[in-house]
């Protein structure tokens, strides 16, 4: 025992049209009067003209993301790691300590210029 009745299905396919004809009568014709424009604010007003599908500003900054999220997670997060175990795991100086240049006496001859760094001045002369 399957299906409608012709009766039950005669109801159906009139209500069907019925629906169809109401359906394409809520559509809006060009003549038909419709809501008033609403008056945007200035900031409201560019979000609207922002929003819009196919903007260019929109494609702009959606570049600029897609560029920044590729950078961050292609290339900063691998050098941070890469840093991170460079700087705490191969380093001989531990923890990134700073060698200083070797001190400086009286006698001593620099490099670069050689010229020689004189003898101190004796303070015994002072108060003490």
């Amino acid at each position: 025992m399957g299906g409608f009745s012709a009766d039950e299905r005669l109801r159906l396919q009139q209500l069907r049209v019925l629906r169809r004809r109401w359906l394409r009568d809520q559509e809006l014709s060009e003549r038909e009067p419709v809501l008033p424009r609403r008056q945007l604010g200035p900031v409201a007003a560019f979000w609207e003209r922002f929003l819009q599908p196919g903007g260019l500003w929109r494609q702009r900054v959606f570049r600029a993301y897609q560029a920044g999220g590729f950078f961050v997670a292609q290339v900063l997060i691998p050098a941070w790691l890469v840093h991170y175990y460079v700087k705490y795991h191969v380093m001989r100086a531990p923890y990134g300590i700073v060698s200083s240049n070797p001190a400086v006496f009286p006698g001593d001859r620099i490099l670069e210029t050689g010229e020689v760094i004189p003898p101190l001045k004796d303070e015994s002369a002072g108060h003490h």
